[in-house]
């Protein structure tokens, strides 16, 4: 019988190899240590120094070629083809746990020479020993798998019950649980940035997913990659990822919108508002060279051919000087320059000119009350109406599932499921309406003072330099882009309903509404008496 155990006094070295199964045992414990100490013994009882030690932090089966450290010892015999090395490990599992690699590894250590030493597994060449081998590894391959089934089994249970189980969101992290385990609690830094861009995308303050990424770039607190730029990737995921509205999903192990345990950063229809943006008004991502220096750019038109002008710093003899221009080849006025002082000041002039008297700011503010309060009648009436819609797609969903049991067509099921899903989003996004208690009469004036604030004076705000609220400024005075003429300047621009209203009310225009206006008229009343 021959067995590589004889062969062990011919190499000239020894090469040590650990693993642990993550990053956390080599820092917390002393998994690779042992090891290495007990190989090294195992390296001078048979008189070989060791030349190397190769150390893993990944996770059990799998690709050991994905492991840096076998990598790394499988190089360095390649870089020596003349020694003959004994390669020692303490155990058979931090080996190999997959049996189709592990043979492979096999493979690939013969070819160089190198022979396998496992401090607590016998290797032998024989029939007998390779039909042993293999059984071991087969056996640690059943128990890795049945481990992973376990976990995993354990992970969905634990989501079905509204825990989140893989690594916290943005905007949450861990907190130990009293009952044992961790729950997601509010980050209390990164929670109010996610919150502002999630609500600020639903409600059109950032107007494509380009100005929410720069927004969490102007953050310093949110966390950067190594590049320092917040990725498309990320802000996608921040996005669409339903977590934040408290709830979770998980398509492969069949969970769908069930109610978390935790704290929602935004309310399910805010959520839905992001997603209805994201399909139906989807915008290119910003470029990465985009220049706070020019807020202008993409909202002022050429008036000639009314595309959006660009921008741009243009070399002078002494210095760099800022200019929009037309950038439309077919335009007469492309490449024709405009000063950022000329376009930008004369644009000031148009905001400056929003600002009403405190009169005004009374009627607005009167008129957000009357709004408010008939908002909040319609509130109250509606409830019936949701319950009942909540019944009707309860029934819904209660028919499709009867119909997927009866299924045989593995298409249909799919499609049924599908339906299933959409209407379970519809019936939380009605359950999650019905919970919300009506906001009592006496937060008007909390709600409103933003409003106010940004009425009375937009030129304020303007003014005070930052990109992303010159930005909100043109979204919410202007209800369209504004036309500008390098000979006569901008065109009359055309503000948004509460601006418009304002106006009129400052140039007095208003009257009565005509007799044919919202109703048709009626025949004027006759007198009408009976005869004998």
């Amino acid at each position: 019988m021959t067995t590589e155990k004889k062969k062990i006094s011919k190499p000239d070295a020894a090469l040590i190899y650990c693993r642990v199964s993550t990053k956390k045992q080599t820092v917390e414990g002393s998994g690779l240590e042992s090891q290495e100490h007990r190989c090294r013994q195992h390296a001078n009882a048979i008189g070989c120094n060791v030349e190397a030690v190769f150390p893993d932090d990944v996770s059990g089966g799998g690709d050991f070629l994905k492991r840096p450290g076998m990598v790394a010892l499988l190089a360095y015999l390649d870089a020596n083809p003349t020694k003959k090395y004994v390669v020692i490990f303490d155990d058979l599992k931090r080996y190999s746990r997959d049996t189709e690699f592990h043979l492979k590894l096999k493979r690939e250590m013969a070819a160089r020479n190198a022979i396998r030493v496992c401090l607590n597994f016998p290797f032998d060449d024989s029939p007998e020993g390779k039909f042993s081998e293999t059984i071991a590894v087969a056996a640690g391959t059943l128990e890795r798998e049945q481990n992973g089934r376990q976990v995993t089994q354990k992970m969905m249970a634990r989501m079905e019950q509204g825990f989140w189980v893989f690594p916290a969101p943005k905007g949450y992290h861990y907190v130990a649980a009293k009952g044992g385990g961790h729950v997601l609690e509010f980050d209390p830094i990164l929670a109010p940035i996610v919150k502002e861009a999630l609500e600020g995308y639903a409600a059109g303050h950032f107007e494509s997913q380009g100005e929410v990424r720069e927004f969490l770039n102007s953050q310093p607190a949110f966390p950067k990659p190594k590049s320092g730029v917040v990725t498309h990737q990320r802000v996608a995921d921040i996005l669409t990822q339903p977590i934040h509205a408290g709830y979770l999903n998980h398509k492969d192990w069949g969970i769908n919108w069930v109610k978390a345990r935790h704290d929602p950063l935004i309310t399910l229809e805010t959520f839905e508002k992001i997603q209805e943006r994201r399909k139906g008004s989807a915008k290119a991502p910003a470029r990465k060279n985009l220049n706070h220096d020019f807020p202008l750019r993409g909202f002022v038109l050429c008036n000639d051919c009314h595309k959006p002008l660009t921008a741009c710093w243009s070399a002078g003899k002494l210095k760099k000087y800022p200019y929009y221009l037309c950038d439309t080849k077919a335009c007469e006025s492309y490449r024709k320059s405009i000063p950022r002082e000329r376009i930008e000041g004369e644009f000031a002039d148009i905001v400056r000119s929003l600002q009403p008297t405190q009169n005004l700011i009374k009627i607005a503010k009167a008129m957000f009350r009357d709004a408010w309060n008939q908002r909040r009648n319609q509130a109250e009436s509606a409830i019936a109406t949701l319950k009942q819609d909540e019944k009707n797609i309860q029934r819904q969903i209660d028919t499709t599932l009867e119909r997927i049991m009866d299924a045989s067509n593995s298409t249909v099921i799919a499609a049924y499921e599908s339906k299933v899903e959409n209407l379970e989003r519809k019936r939380q996004l009605l359950i999650e309406k019905l919970q919300e208690k009506p906001v009592s009469q006496d937060r008007f004036d909390e709600f409103i003072e933003h409003a106010m604030t940004f009425l009375a004076n937009p030129w304020n705000i303007w003014d005070s330099g930052q990109y992303h609220l010159k930005r909100l400024v043109l979204r919410l005075a202007f209800s369209e882009r504004i036309a500008y003429c390098r000979k006569e300047g901008y065109r009359t621009p055309k503000t948004t309903l509460p601006f418009k209203v304002l106006e009129n009310f400052r140039l007095g225009k208003f009257e009565m509404v005509p007799l044919i206006g919202f109703e048709p008229t009626t025949p004027s009343l006759r007198m009408m008496c009976s005869t004998n």
